[in-house]
């Protein structure tokens, strides 16, 4: 933290003034960039009300902007850019609604009881393509498979195939092999 009071004097007056505001709120310890961020806050969101009042007055065919443009503008800032919570009557209607659905009856095991699987961010999230060892038979008759000109094999063929593509496992993280 640096000593408010020393180089004071070599702060810009808006500086000052941002100092002031931060005194007059009770704020007694901050970093020096603090000020620098506000500053740098207070003159986007001025720049931003008067481009804005700017366009509205050419908008009314005015030649200089005048106290209703920046009323206008600073209006459609705080409109736009702030959002009012609902009124407590809106929200209170919505938690009677909500608290009308009974929670689930947890199934204590030992432990923290946690919330069903499909319901978590520790599910299975990722798979193994295992493959399945082919046999000395089975390489034959895949070579045979990929010359012969015959469109329809055999079904002692097809169940062959089937049983060569990958197995797929899936492990949760939490109970990960070692």
């Amino acid at each position: 933290m640096v000593d408010r009071e020393e180089g004071e004097e070599e702060l810009p007056r808006d500086a000052k003034i941002v100092k002031s505001l931060l005194k007059s709120m009770g704020v007694k310890d901050y970093e020096p960039c603090v000020i620098h961020q506000f500053l740098e806050l207070w003159y986007r969101y001025v720049v931003d009300v008067l481009t804005d009042a700017q366009l509205y007055s050419e908008h009314a065919g005015k030649s200089a902007i005048d106290c209703d443009d920046i009323k206008l503008a600073i209006q459609t800032k705080v409109n736009f850019s702030f959002s009012q919570p609902p009124p407590r009557e809106v929200l209170l209607e919505l938690a009677r609604n909500r608290n009308k659905i009974p929670l689930p009856k947890s199934i204590s095991g030992p432990g923290i009881p946690l919330p069903p699987e499909q319901d978590t961010l520790i599910s299975p999230n990722y798979q193994l393509a295992i493959p399945k060892k082919q046999t000395a038979q089975a390489a034959e008759e895949t070579e045979e498979e990929e010359e012969g000109t015959n469109p329809n094999p055999p079904q002692e063929q097809k169940t062959d195939l089937q049983q060569q593509t990958p197995q797929r496992v899936s492990f949760p993280l939490a109970k990960c092999p070692r």
